[in-house]
């Protein structure tokens, strides 16, 4: 009896060696497939340097906060040239980048291009507006929603109601953030009595010509604007020296240019990019940054901050946050107030 039951509980011990040797085998092999968040390729591809206190400061800056907070390994190259962009892409591609991100809508045309020829990476333009493939995966801020907010600002600091915008390039993303901010300005204007308040709107075909970006504030200064508004990346530095020079104010964009000079620049629209990059690097690591679709983000998903300097009284800020509220509960139609839909 004493045998029999001997051979009975070494039966059942070699069993539950061998269901456990089996469970752990294959923990083992489900584990070693995954990848963890460093293990991807990634790389982030800017148009101008990231000191610019404007649009590349503030991806970079998206960036570095991506790398901290998801544990990331993103890369940067600075200062890569419209006649290099198809050769940029493609060169992280062929090195087997699993994630190439461009900052800007002028990278549109050579991410889908090159993204044909790649369908295991995924390319993600910043502000991009077109997906051709299962592959190109744009994210979008709502920058008209952003230009809104600056406008909120303008219409109750101008004096006279007379606003000049300078835009980067006449692309449709820069034309409806344009087409925004003057609406909402000129109306507010009007609203407190102003009644010739009006907007002129140039672009300078450059988002780095400093010179160029002085000469036309001044020239728009000279015929009458009392308040600047430019988005433009580095031309705006230039801007914002004509601006200072005439005594005139500045509506700071993108970055917090507050920090040039408070008493030029009163306020500033921030785009919190590091809430905006960690919300579309984890939706790449969760598999959710689907291709043939643009990924929008704006003031209810709170990637816009107003920044104030002491020329800005309480009330006025105090007016534009209930503006931004109107916002977000989607009381405001900014597709009316598009002028070229």
């Amino acid at each position: 009896m004493i045998k029999k039951r001997s051979k009975l509980t070494a039966a059942v011990l070699a069993v539950l060696m061998l269901f456990l040797l089996t469970a752990c085998g294959t923990t083992k092999v489900v584990d070693s497939g995954k990848k963890g968040a460093s293990d991807y390729k990634m790389v982030l591809i800017l148009p101008g340097p990231i000191n610019d206190q404007s649009w590349n400061a503030t991806n970079y800056a998206g960036l570095v906060k991506s790398n901290a907070t998801l544990g990331t390994k993103m890369e940067y190259v600075e200062n890569v040239q419209a006649a290099d962009y198809e050769s940029t892409f493609r060169n992280y591609a062929e090195r087997g980048y699993n994630l190439i991100m461009a900052a800007g809508t002028q990278f549109d045309e050579a991410a889908n291009k090159v993204a044909e020829s790649y369908p295991k990476t995924t390319f993600c333009v910043v502000n991009g507006m077109v997906s051709k493939g299962s592959n190109v995966a744009p994210i979008f801020p709502k920058e008209y929603e952003a230009s809104y907010i600056a406008a909120l600002m303008a219409g109750e600091v101008s004096q006279k109601g007379q606003f000049a915008t300078i835009g980067g390039f006449p692309n449709k993303a820069m034309e409806h953030l344009l087409d925004v901010y003057e609406k909402v300005a000129v109306d507010l204007a009007k609203q407190r009595g102003i009644s010739g308040a009006k907007a002129v709107r140039a672009y300078a075909n450059s988002w780095d010509d400093v010179a160029l970006g002085k000469q036309m504030a001044s020239t728009m200064i000279d015929n009458g604007a009392d308040v600047m508004f430019v988005y433009a990346n580095q031309v705006g530095l230039g801007s914002i020296q004509a601006t200072k020079e005439k005594g005139v104010k500045f509506i700071g964009f993108s970055g917090d240019q507050t920090t040039i000079d408070p008493n030029t620049v009163v306020s500033s629209v921030v785009f919190d990019f590091e809430t905006f990059y960690v919300w579309a690097i984890q939706k790449y690591l969760d598999g959710s940054l689907d291709g043939n679709k643009v990924h929008e983000a704006g003031i209810a998903e709170n990637i816009f901050k107003p920044v104030y300097t002491a020329n800005i009284s309480k009330d006025v800020q105090e007016k534009v946050a209930a503006g931004m509220e109107k916002a977000k509960k989607g009381e405001v139609d900014f597709n009316a107030m598009f002028v070229n839909k």
